[in-house]
């Protein structure tokens, strides 16, 4: 728990927090893929670029508590929601970092040399619950966003840097 703590304090002192995120969406009859460079700031807004698919690369948008927006020229996306209609894939980034900022850590434990934190998004009956695993560093590395006991979401976290 400590170092879901250390970690969770490191975030909300922090002017910005920055990493690339690969997104693996299960529709349960589908998979999609995308990958997003990501940035937020200290009051939570992220901002991210879509870097895969190459087809929609270049793509940006930002989210934050109050909503959020998508930025592009010449494409036109659809992306099927989840939750009961509530959450996009492209919205996994933003989720995961609020979730490290304000969830509520139920559990913590090693599984071989990751750290696993389960971290609750609210105290409300249908919150969404977040597997996070941290390396020996306390650097998040991989997610799982799971909703009503399945996995929706998955997010692998790379050069994520607290500045």
């Amino acid at each position: 728990m400590d170092r879901g703590l250390g970690l969770r304090s490191e975030i909300l002192q922090a002017n910005t927090v920055s990493f690339d995120a690969e997104i693996t969406a299960d529709y349960g009859d589908k998979v999609y893929i995308f990958g997003m460079n990501c940035q937020a700031d200290r009051d939570g807004q992220l901002c991210f670029t879509v870097t895969e698919p190459e087809t929609i690369a270049g793509i940006t948008g930002s989210i934050a508590e109050d909503g959020g927006k998508l930025t592009f020229d010449d494409t036109a996306l659809h992306i099927e929601l989840l939750t009961d209609e509530q959450l996009s894939p492209v919205s996994a980034p933003w989720i995961f970092l609020k979730t490290l900022r304000t969830g509520y850590i139920t559990s913590a434990g090693m599984e071989e040399e990751l750290l696993r934190l389960t971290i609750d998004e609210t105290y409300e009956e249908d919150t969404l619950h977040l597997d996070i695993w941290l390396n020996d560093n306390n650097i998040p590395v991989r997610a799982e966003i799971l909703y009503d006991g399945r996995n929706i979401l998955s997010l692998s976290v790379k050069n994520f840097e607290i500045g």
